[in-house]
């Protein structure tokens, strides 16, 4: 019986560790996205 016990204590360590390392991280060094301003956004009139 103690046999299940661990390989379920083992299944869900080894879930938990999957989630954890595929996780998103964030990155706060990472300097801010620039947005794109050679397109005009919708509705913006284009210089023609």
């Amino acid at each position: 019986m103690w046999i299940f016990v661990l390989e379920a204590g083992v299944a869900l360590a080894l879930l938990i560790f999957i989630v954890w390392w595929t996780w998103p991280k964030s990155d706060k060094a990472a300097p801010p996205q620039l947005e794109d301003k050679s397109a005009p956004e919708r509705g913006e009139p284009r210089d023609e």
